[in-house]
């Protein structure tokens, strides 16, 4: 059985999927593991400077280089 890829509390980089949002730079942090959906687990993840939570696929996300 599969398991998600990163834990609650673990610093990830955010790379969606041709949303044009600017995310580089930034350091969310997993906040919520979500079921599957489409074949891919979710993610609630969030950034200090941003006052509200994204869903992100595991897909989009990367692991920090310097945790």
């Amino acid at each position: 059985m599969a398991h998600h890829k990163y834990k609650v509390g673990q610093l990830v980089d955010f790379s969606p999927s041709g949303s044009g949002v600017p995310t580089l730079g930034r350091q969310y942090e997993v906040v919520r593991l979500l079921p599957v959906e489409a074949g891919q687990f979710l993610y609630r993840i969030k950034s200090k400077a941003e006052a509200f939570e994204r869903m992100a696929k595991e897909s989009e996300l990367s692991r920090r280089a310097f945790e």
